[in-house]
């Protein structure tokens, strides 16, 4: 998918209650699950040890953990859009955060975002954005959240 380029913070008001981007799909290997393992300590067996997760898993695999699908959108978001204006954005929070459907090793994974309100603040903007991750080939989704961001300008 190209990249969206949104040229400045007041272009951002026309796009509230509009989806503004997709982004590519990016694959979820078992590398990646092993490195997010090793970042958090969480090696528990569903998501590090292949061959017990094939056996004993109802997935039939490894899955990736929720916080990797959800620590994966920020990157997905940056691949798919540009911000343009003010100096800085940072993360602000989380409304809602749900996992839908488990990520197996192997899956890919892309993210639809969706501007769900805006509203100025001291020295810029609160920017709400609602997050969609689909794993491909799948109805379910990965991941929904709604993701706060404030960016100062």
């Amino acid at each position: 998918m190209p990249k969206i380029t949104i040229h400045s913070l007041d272009e951002l008001k026309d796009w509230v209650g509009k989806e503004v981007a997709a982004s590519d799909w990016l694959q979820v290997d078992q590398a990646r699950i092993d490195r997010f393992a090793d970042a958090t300590g969480d090696h528990q067996w569903i998501h590090v040890d292949p061959a017990r997760a094939a056996a004993e898993s109802p997935f039939g695999a490894t899955i990736a953990h929720g916080y990797l699908t959800l620590s994966l959108i920020p990157h997905l978001m940056m691949e798919t859009l540009d911000v343009q204006g003010g100096r800085m954005s940072i993360n602000y929070g989380l409304n809602r955060v749900r996992f839908a459907a488990p990520v197996r090793a192997g899956d890919r994974i892309r993210a639809r975002f969706t501007l769900a309100a805006l509203e100025d603040i001291a020295g810029g903007i609160q920017l709400t954005w609602h997050a969609l991750v689909e794993i491909e080939g799948q109805h379910k989704p990965a991941c929904v959240a709604e993701m706060i961001a404030r960016r100062y300008a």
